[in-house]
């Protein structure tokens, strides 16, 4: 190996490649095909989660630059705010469905215990994240949440760390720290499910097994091709 060849395998850059490569393989990032049963309602409320979180982080960064007296006095700002609170209430209608639907899929089948960890933790911290955005609204609403839940908090030991009568801190802790926390998990489980790939329904089997054994389907089985409907993206590592 010559200078220049350990040079570049002491690149962070190149590090940073091939580790890449080995967590999602090539044509695993941006799948082009998926197989058949991704047709299915149940795998749409996953992608339908991840668009409303982009409408809120976009809506939220708006009202962050413009201010409170801009969402409570101008007709724009009482739109915008509204529309991101309206897809606050999409992001954890589509979660919970998305939610539920892998919890009776099984979804952790096929070593993807880890994705589905990912996922369940996003929701708690989702939760404290539209908690806090209640706080923040600086208004009687926003008020009467914060009086109402400082004596829970207080009784659990969090109230001196984690003070719902701040309005400052609680304006901090949702519009920084909890969504770069909710959005890392969401990478995370994202590149996850692009290397493990989507949790196949029950009943999905190769069709060269069920030509040749005729086997009822078990709950781990995982489908490396379905004939013209699976295309090779679709079976990454397992």
């Amino acid at each position: 190996m010559t200078s220049s060849e350990a040079s570049v395998d002491r690149s962070w850059t190149v590090r940073l490649r091939n580790r890449l490569s080995r967590t999602v393989p090539a044509g695993q990032v941006l799948p082009d095909r998926q197989p058949a049963y991704v047709r299915s309602w149940i795998y749409v409320f996953g992608v339908a989660t991840l668009a409303a979180f982009i409408y809120v982080l976009v809506s939220g960064l708006v009202l962050t630059i413009k201010g409170a007296q801009w969402w409570h006095t101008s007709g724009l700002g009482h739109f915008v705010n509204s529309t991101h609170l309206w897809s606050v209430e999409l992001f954890f209608m589509f979660m919970v469905v998305h939610l539920w639907g892998k919890f009776f899929m099984a979804a952790w089948r096929g070593k993807r215990a880890l994705t589905w960890i990912t996922g369940a933790v996003c929701f708690l911290g989702s939760i404290g994240t539209a908690f806090t955005g209640y706080l923040s609204q600086s208004n009687f609403d926003s008020q009467w949440i914060s009086t109402q839940a400082k004596d829970g908090l207080n009784s659990v030991g969090i109230g001196a760390v984690f003070n719902v009568l701040d309005t400052g801190q609680m304006l901090l802790w949702h519009v920084m720290l909890l969504p770069l926390v909710v959005g890392v998990l969401i990478v995370l489980h994202i590149i996850l499910v692009r290397r493990h790939g989507v949790v196949p329904p029950f009943d999905a089997v190769p069709p060269e097994r069920e030509a040749t054994s005729g086997a009822t389907p078990t709950a781990d089985a995982q489908p490396a091709a379905l004939a013209d409907d699976l295309t090779p993206t679709a079976a990454g590592p397992r």
